[in-house]
């Protein structure tokens, strides 16, 4: 994991950004995995506010993760998220996204279907990645076991008490995410993490252990992981 500071989120946001672009333009049929909450709303700002400096029209775009059992026309879901903030900005095809189903009737059925699309498209090419306070990534929760590909997660008290759930009073039954092997299987990865309240799992994550109850700690078995973190993350 190659560990790059920031003074500010601003400045980590204009730098991931220009990471993404130059990534889209020595691939324009990149497959971008897209994780959603505050760490990465600046970037996606970014980088739709340079949109002149590439092209989306081969872009294709993998949704990691979900909340699940709450109506896809929610804005609470993280598929509200990235059609305002990044699909629908950079007008990306949608026989060029892959999405899981809030809804789905069968959440397991949901699960497979994406697995089986990103079995034939992928693997992912650039892969985007925040982390939970409790070191999650994407629904891979901590436990005495991480599940490889995509699966119906239950999720963590912590992750129930993230903002994109809590500011809505809806309460999700369970997350739907790709596994663990898919994220490694990534050619590049590009982990966010910014604020004060994330120094805590910052430090346990550069402790470099691999412990199933902090799954980005795996993120060390990967050998093309780019860490930006503010000073507040890192410091505080």
């Amino acid at each position: 994991m190659q560990l790059r500071l920031f003074d500010s989120m601003n400045d980590l946001s204009e730098f991931a950004a220009s990471v993404i672009i130059a990534e889209i333009n020595q691939n324009r049929n990149l497959l971008l995995c897209t994780a959603t909450g505050n760490s990465t709303s600046e970037t996606y700002q970014k980088l739709v506010s340079k949109k002149n400096e590439f092209t989306s029209e081969q872009l294709r775009v993998i949704k990691l993760d979900e909340w699940g059992g709450v109506p896809t026309d929610h804005p609470m879901t993280c598929e509200a998220y990235l059609q305002k903030r990044l699909l629908r900005p950079l007008i990306i095809d949608p026989f060029n996204y892959i999405s899981f189903k809030s809804d789905a009737e069968d959440p397991d059925r949901e699960c497979g279907r994406v697995q089986q699309l990103l079995d034939a498209q992928g693997p992912v090419d650039l892969c985007i990645l925040g982390i939970g306070m409790n070191g999650h990534i994407a629904f891979n929760e901590p436990g005495d076991f991480l599940m490889p590909h995509c699966h119906k997660a239950h999720l963590s008290p912590s992750s129930l008490n993230h903002p994109m759930v809590r500011e809505t009073g809806v309460t999700p039954q369970y997350g739907l995410t790709l596994g663990m092997a898919d994220i490694l299987k990534s050619r590049k990865i590009i982990l966010l993490i910014s604020g004060k309240n994330k120094a805590s799992v910052t430090r346990q994550l550069m402790q470099k252990k691999l412990d199933t109850q902090l799954p980005a700690s795996f993120l060390w078995l990967h050998p093309n992981v780019h860490c930006f973190c503010d000073r507040d993350a890192f410091e505080s």
